[in-house]
C-alpha cells in the first residue's frame, strides 16, 4: 500500500512538473549575430555608451545570462559589433556592386543607393562610430570601410578613362558628398526628401559625379 502510494506520490508530481514547464514562456535562444545586431541598433541611436547589457536584454526578452553564454564582457560585444559592421559595409559588403561589370553603371547604382539609404531616415551606425573615433577599434573599423568604398569608387573612375590621382580625388568628393547628406539628415530631419525631390537629388548628383565622356565612349 506504502509503495502504490509513493509511486501514485511521485507520477503526481512529475504531471504538475511538465504542466508547470508547458505553462511557463522560456526565452528564446538568442545567438552571436542577434547580440551583434542588437548592439549595432544602440550604436546607431546612442553610440557606444548605449551598449550595456541590462537594457538590451531588456529590449532583446533574455536575462543577461544569454549574454554572458556568448560573451564574457561588454567589449567583447562591442568589438564583435563593429566587425560585424565592418563585413557588412566594407569590402565583403561591397561586393554586389564590385560584381557589377560596366563600371559606369557600377557607379550610378553605387551613387543611387547611397543617396536614397541618405534620405531614408534609418539610423546610421557610421555616423555614431564617426563621433566614436577616440576608441582605437571603432577608428580602425571606420578607416577599413571608408577606404573600401572609396576605393570601390575611385575603381569605377579608373576604369572609365580617369588618370590614377583625379580618381581618386573624384571618389573621395562623391563619398564626402554621401556622408554630408547623411550628417543632414540626421541633424535637419526635416530636410529629408522622398518621391520627386528625392529623385531630382538623385539626377542632380549622377550630372554632377558621372563623367561625360569616358574612355568607352573614345572620349
Amino acid at each position: 500500500m506504502f509503495i502504490r502510494w509513493r509511486r501514485f506520490l511521485s507520477i503526481r508530481c512529475s504531471i504538475l512538473t511538465n504542466m508547470a514547464e508547458v505553462e511557463q514562456p522560456r526565452s528564446p535562444r538568442l545567438s552571436v549575430q542577434d547580440w551583434e545586431a542588437a548592439a549595432l541598433e544602440a550604436i546607431a541611436t546612442g553610440g557606444l555608451r548605449a551598449v550595456a547589457v541590462e537594457p538590451l536584454a531588456r529590449v532583446l526578452g533574455v536575462t543577461k545570462g544569454s549574454f554572458y553564454a556568448h560573451f564574457r564582457n561588454r567589449r567583447e560585444l562591442v568589438d564583435a559589433a563593429l566587425r560585424n559592421w565592418e563585413r557588412s559595409h566594407g569590402a565583403e559588403g561591397l561586393a554586389e556592386f564590385a560584381a557589377i561589370s560596366d563600371p559606369k553603371e557600377r557607379l550610378r547604382q553605387v551613387l543611387v543607393g547611397a543617396i536614397a539609404f541618405s534620405q531614408s531616415a534609418r539610423p546610421s551606425p557610421h555616423l555614431s562610430l564617426l563621433a566614436e573615433m577616440d576608441d582605437e577599434t571603432v577608428r580602425a573599423a571606420v578607416h577599413r570601410v571608408n577606404e573600401s568604398r572609396v576605393q570601390l569608387i575611385a575603381d569605377a573612375y579608373r576604369e572609365l578613362g580617369m588618370p590614377r590621382a583625379q580618381a581618386r580625388r573624384r571618389a573621395q568628393l562623391a563619398y564626402a558628398a554621401y556622408l554630408g547628406l547623411l550628417q543632414l539628415a540626421r541633424s535637419e530631419p526635416d530636410k529629408i526628401v522622398s518621391g520627386a525631390e528625392l529623385n531630382k537629388m538623385i539626377d542632380e548628383a549622377l550630372v554632377a559625379l558621372l563623367p561625360v565622356r569616358t574612355a568607352q565612349d573614345g572620349g
